[in-house]
């Protein structure tokens, strides 16, 4: 693997990362009413897209840390709707 990869695994990585906070906030209290459900949508919209970006390029870093934000970014959404 090469520095490019690896720099993309790492920045990727602490991205992801910090959607781990508020996924595991909102799963505890099962209180999602000061997350924003546009905010979310909106992320998860641009995050499909890079993992689009990252498949036409080819790049691995780009797919997989954008697949799992996406599906994290996806939960918050859902735990919204379930939750209010």
């Amino acid at each position: 693997m090469d520095g490019g990869n690896i720099l993309g695994f790492m920045a990727g990585t602490l991205t992801t990362l910090s959607l781990v906070p508020q996924v595991t906030k909102a799963w505890k209290s099962k209180h999602t009413k000061d997350v924003s459900m546009g905010m979310y949508v909106m992320l998860c919209a641009g995050l499909l897209i890079w993992v689009l970006y990252g498949v036409s390029i080819n790049s691995l870093p780009v797919i997989v840390t954008n697949v799992v934000s996406f599906i994290l970014s996806m939960t918050v959404v859902a735990m919204k709707i379930k939750f209010g």
